[in-house]
């Protein structure tokens, strides 16, 4: 499946190796990072899919659209709530390869059960949807932790290879489980997407995920025991509470797009427009998470670099309004999405050098966690708020920006606290 610009899945993934080979910091296709890259793209492929793969199959399996909401929120609701859970679980265990790799490959198995029960037991659909969110964090923040480890010395490209996997992830993932339900059933398609995670997983498996001691995280004192034990770190290190605290507030204006769109695209009377400018901006956030994969900014700080691009992606939103075309909207959205590159791989940074080893996954999880929970509570927002018209509603995407940048500002002024 190609994105929007016609080029396949595949050939993406060989422009983020590429991108790596070509900064003099990887080889294709034998390599550390672009084994890595494969296994991501896959698995958050199939996590964007199922969105739309679920309400498919319930429409399918029992005509109701309202079940096919229920799956959906049983699927996502869990990557915000087992988030911190599920991250603490990484950093104890032992054999970590292994626990990543069944993770991945309980993720497909739950939606394939998911699948057979959905016509017969809605409840056990539910629960095994349920379960399946569960696990996703691990795809999510969790995998991104990974790269501290395998790939120290290369870490600017790696964030922005896996920045793109997300954006590739987002625009491809929901294409395919759509045209795989349109020439063969949801039921297809969701196993499909249940089998690009499972070959995710066996990437996974190459991985030189190293073991550690299983009680290793018990000598970090009485302090990292907890099960939320990076949780406090969010207020304990400034950058690392700023960089959460102002990205999570960008989500929030972030998350209102598609619903913005939506109004957009029926003030210029064609609601087909709605997808075009969700396109721009995906389009704009492969091109800057490629962009920030070769050529990352290492000249200042990267909470300088988050607080900044906010800033910068509050002026294109506040601009749209004023605009009079379809066509010189598109940039603006473009423009909106090539900023997403830089402001996320320099969250990734601040995550690891903040984050100890010993709760390093939890604090990525817990991150992704936020995002997802921002986001869904801005489109939510944004819905209760149509009446206001969508220049009010841009203009209130843009404060989300400017205030994520001005209270990131004001943490980073806070010294440590033990």
């Amino acid at each position: 499946m190609g994105g929007p610009d016609g080029r396949g899945a595949g050939m993406v993934v060989g422009e983020l190796v590429a991108a790596g080979a070509e900064s003099g910091v990887d080889r294709p296709p034998g390599t550390v990072l672009g084994r890595y890259a494969t296994a991501a793209v896959l698995v958050r492929l199939a996590d964007e899919g199922a969105r739309v793969a679920l309400v498919l199959l319930a429409i399918e399996r029992t005509g109701s659209a309202a079940y096919g909401g229920l799956l959906v929120a049983a699927l996502m609701v869990p990557h915000v709530v087992a988030g911190p859970v599920v991250g603490a679980v990484a950093d104890a265990v032992g054999r970590r390869r292994l626990f990543y790799t069944l993770a991945l490959l309980g993720y497909g198995g739950a939606l394939v059960a998911a699948v057979a029960s959905a016509a017969a037991s809605r409840p056990l659909s539910v629960a095994l949807v349920v379960l399946a969110g569960c696990v996703a964090p691990i795809m999510l923040g969790g995998m991104t932790s990974l790269l501290g480890d395998l790939v120290p010395d290369r870490l600017d490209t790696a964030f922005g290879i896996d920045a793109t996997s997300y954006n590739l992830a987002g625009i491809a993932g929901p294409a395919i489980a759509a045209v795989v339900a349109l020439a063969a059933g949801a039921t297809a398609a969701t196993v499909v997407l249940a089998a690009l995670v499972a070959l995710g997983a066996l990437m996974l498996w190459t991985l030189p995920i190293r073991d550690r001691p299983a009680r290793a995280h018990r000598d970090a004192g009485p302090g990292r025991r907890s099960l939320l034990a990076g949780v406090p770190l969010l207020w304990r290190r400034p950058r690392l509470g700023a960089v959460t605290l102002a990205s999570s507030f960008g989500q929030l204006g972030v998350g209102a797009l598609p619903v913005v769109a939506a109004l957009l695209a029926g003030r210029f009377q064609h609601t087909s427009y709605t997808g075009l400018f969700l396109a721009a901006a995906s389009v704009g956030g492969l091109v800057g998470s490629l962009w920030s994969a070769r050529h990352p900014i290492r000249s200042h700080p990267p909470e300088r670099v988050v607080l900044v691009s906010l800033l910068a992606m509050a002026v294109p939103f506040a601009l749209v309004p004023l605009v009079p075309s379809v066509w010189a909207t598109l940039p603006l959205f473009a423009a909106v999405g090539v900023l997403t590159g830089p402001l996320f791989c320099a969250v990734l940074a601040v995550r690891e050098r903040e984050a100890p080893p010993e709760a390093r996954t939890q604090v990525f999880t817990v991150g992704a966690g936020l995002k997802c929970g921002a986001a869904a509570a801005g489109a939510a927002l944004a819905g209760a708020l149509t009446g206001f018209g969508v220049g009010l509603l841009l203009l209130g995407v843009a404060a989300c920006q400017a205030l994520g940048a001005a209270a990131g500002a004001a943490v980073l002024r806070l010294p440590d606290r033990p």
